[in-house]
C-alpha cells in the first residue's frame, strides 16, 4: 500500500469541501429562494393577468434550468409589500425581484419617469427597440448605478376609462378629476384643464366608484384585471393608436443578483429575455380584448386614431418632455436618446 502524504490529505479535504458546496439533489436539497412581488391580481399559469403569468413562467423556467437549486416564489396583489415600497426595497437588497411600473420610482430616481412620458413611445416596436439602442443602455446603466437591474423589458399600451363619455381628445378632460399614472402624464392633463389624482392602479376602482375620480388612464391589462368595466360608461381605447405607453419591467436587486453564482445569473438573464416575447404578445392581446370587455358591460368605446395621439403629443412636447429634460443632465441625455428612437 502506498503511503499517504500530507499533500494528499490536504488535496482530499479540499475536494470534499468543493463537493459539499455544489447544489444538492433530491429531497435533501435546500434551494435558494427568490421572492418576486407585484401589485396585480394573481391567477394560474394559463389564466389571469398576463403580468402574473409572466412572473410564474419565469419562476418555473428558472427552477427547471437550475435543477431546482433556485426557487422563485411569486407574491401577487401587493401581498408581500406595498406597491411603491418595492423599488427602494430592491435597491437595499430587502426584495429580490418585482414587476412594477418603472415610473413609480420617480420620486427617488428621477430617470425612471421616462418609463411613462406621454407620446414618447407610441408603438410596441419602438418601445421594445429601446433595449438594443443607446437609450436602453443609458437607462439600464442609470438603474444599475442605483442598485437595480433589468431582467425583462415589458411595455404596455393603455387607454382611459371614464364615468361619462369616452375621452379621446385633450379637450375631453377639461374640468374632470383624472388619474394619469405618472408625474409627466399629470402635467399634460393639467395643461388640458383636468385636476389630477395621484394613486396606483389597484386603487382606481374604489376612487372611481366613490366619485373621487371621473376617469383614469392605465394599461389595457389593468383596465380589464381591475374590473373597471363594472363602473365605467366610456372607454378611450389604445387598440390602434396610443399616447400612453408604460414601461413595466421585471426588475431585480443588483446586490442579490451579484450574490448568485455566474451560471445562475446567466439563467436568470436568459429566461428574462425569453419572457419579453410573451409580454408583447399578451399586452397586444389585451389591447384587442379591452374593447370587447367594455362593450359587453354596456360602455361606449372609441378607438383613438393617429390624429388623436398627435394632439396629446403636441401638449406633451411643450410640457412633460421639456420638464423631464430640465430635471438633470442625465434626464436631458435620456430624453434626447429616446427622441432619436422615435
Amino acid at each position: 500500500m502506498s503511503s499517504i502524504t500530507r499533500r494528499d490529505l490536504v488535496a482530499g479535504m479540499a475536494a470534499g469541501l468543493a463537493l459539499s458546496l455544489l447544489p444538492k439533489r433530491g429531497a435533501a436539497a435546500d434551494p435558494r429562494e427568490l421572492k418576486i412581488s407585484h401589485q396585480f391580481p394573481g391567477g394560474t399559469a394559463t389564466e389571469g393577468d398576463f403580468r402574473d403569468r409572466l412572473c410564474q413562467k419565469f419562476a418555473g423556467r428558472v427552477s427547471e434550468r437550475t435543477n431546482g437549486a433556485l426557487k422563485c416564489t411569486v407574491y401577487p396583489g401587493s401581498s408581500l409589500m406595498k406597491t411603491k415600497a418595492q423599488f427602494d426595497a430592491m435597491r437595499k437588497g430587502a426584495l429580490d425581484m418585482s414587476l412594477v411600473p418603472l415610473n413609480y420610482a420617480g420620486g427617488e430616481v428621477a430617470e425612471t419617469n421616462i418609463g411613462l412620458i406621454p407620446g414618447l413611445v407610441t408603438t410596441y416596436d419602438q418601445g421594445m427597440g429601446w433595449k438594443s439602442k443607446p437609450i436602453g443602455k443609458a437607462l439600464a446603466d442609470a438603474l444599475a448605478d442605483k442598485g437595480i437591474l433589468f431582467v425583462s423589458w415589458v411595455w404596455q399600451a393603455g387607454g382611459i376609462a371614464s364615468r361619462g363619455k369616452p375621452i379621446v381628445a385633450p379637450d375631453d378632460v377639461k374640468g374632470l378629476k383624472v388619474r394619469g399614472g405618472s408625474r409627466e402624464m399629470d402635467m399634460v392633463l393639467k395643461q388640458a384643464g383636468a385636476t389630477t389624482v395621484n394613486i396606483t392602479s389597484e386603487e382606481i376602482y374604489a376612487n372611481m366608484q366613490t366619485g373621487v375620480l371621473d376617469a383614469a388612464l392605465t394599461s389595457s391589462t389593468s383596465l380589464i384585471s381591475f374590473r373597471l368595466d363594472e363602473i365605467a360608461k366610456g372607454l378611450g381605447s389604445g387598440r390602434n393608436a396610443a399616447y400612453w405607453f408604460m414601461l413595466e419591467p421585471l426588475l431585480m436587486s443588483r446586490s442579490v443578483f451579484e450574490g448568485l453564482p455566474r451560471d445562475v445569473q446567466d439563467v436568470i438573464m436568459t429566461v428574462g429575455a425569453e419572457m419579453e416575447a410573451f409580454g408583447v404578445q399578451n399586452a397586444k392581446a389585451d389591447d384587442q380584448e379591452v374593447g370587447n370587455v367594455y362593450r359587453k358591460a354596456g360602455a361606449q368605446v372609441v378607438e383613438l386614431t393617429a390624429a388623436d395621439v398627435g394632439k396629446w403629443q403636441t401638449i406633451a412636447r411643450d410640457t412633460a418632455w421639456k420638464d423631464f429634460a430640465a430635471r438633470s443632465e442625465n434626464c436631458s441625455k435620456l430624453i434626447q436618446l429616446a427622441e432619436q428612437a422615435l
